[in-house]
């Protein structure tokens, strides 16, 4: 038979571990949007000049000044259909990092439960030995 010998603070300590770098990814994805989005604007328009801001269609709420909507050129076009396309992935990748985890946590406590309730069958089964052994003694109980 095989046994298990899982130490629920080196799991802890991993898990730790798993959560600082997951936390950086999350850093560095942001950041990766952020920079695109820069990058898409820096990378201006194929509309000449003033052209470039247009005033937005529809109606405007009461006491609100017009909105107006920066045109967006081929690459800032090109960047935005990159994430777009990369988005799935990403939310993937972060599911399953987070799955990861909360199934360690979940093995790890029921890894626990398992442990206690070992214990505790093996702690009521000498209780039961104990008290054979007693009632077989000269003078216990019968």
């Amino acid at each position: 038979m095989t046994s298990w010998d899982i130490k629920p603070q080196g799991v802890q300590s991993q898990l730790k571990t798993v959560g600082t770098h997951a936390g950086e990814l999350e850093k560095a994805l942001n950041a990766l949007v952020a920079d695109m989005a820069v990058a898409a604007q820096a990378a201006g328009t194929a509309v000449p000049g003033s052209q470039a801001s247009t005033p937005l269609q529809g109606p405007v709420a009461p006491g609100r000044a017009p909105l107006s909507q920066k045109a967006t050129g081929p690459v800032g076009a090109a960047l935005s259909q990159y994430l777009e396309g990369r988005k799935t992935e990403l939310e993937s990748m972060a599911k399953r990092i987070e799955a990861c985890v909360l199934g360690a946590v979940k093995a790890t406590n029921e890894y626990l439960e398992g442990d206690l309730e070992a214990a505790k069958h093996a702690q009521d089964a000498a209780r039961a030995m104990n008290l054979d052994v007693l009632r077989e003694q000269p003078g216990g109980r019968k």
